[in-house]
């Protein structure tokens, strides 16, 4: 999708700087990536303490390392 935006060119140069990332189009896709995971864990997070286990269900022994 094509859009026009203004950006607060301070805050895009220290974006790049911490990044690393070069072009405003990449800088502007990792942003939104980026939210988008933040919004996903914290959807998850939420769930907490809604969510009841079948009995006898243990949630470690399908870890690799059975911790």
């Amino acid at each position: 999708m094509r859009t026009t935006v203004v950006l607060d060119d301070a805050l895009v140069e220290e974006a790049q700087r911490l990044s690393g990332i070069q072009t405003k189009r990449d800088l502007i896709d990792r942003a939104l990536r980026e939210f988008v995971a933040a919004r996903r864990r914290r959807s998850l997070l939420e769930l907490d303490g809604q969510i009841e286990f079948a009995p006898g269900y243990d949630h470690k022994a399908l870890r690799p390392d059975g911790a």
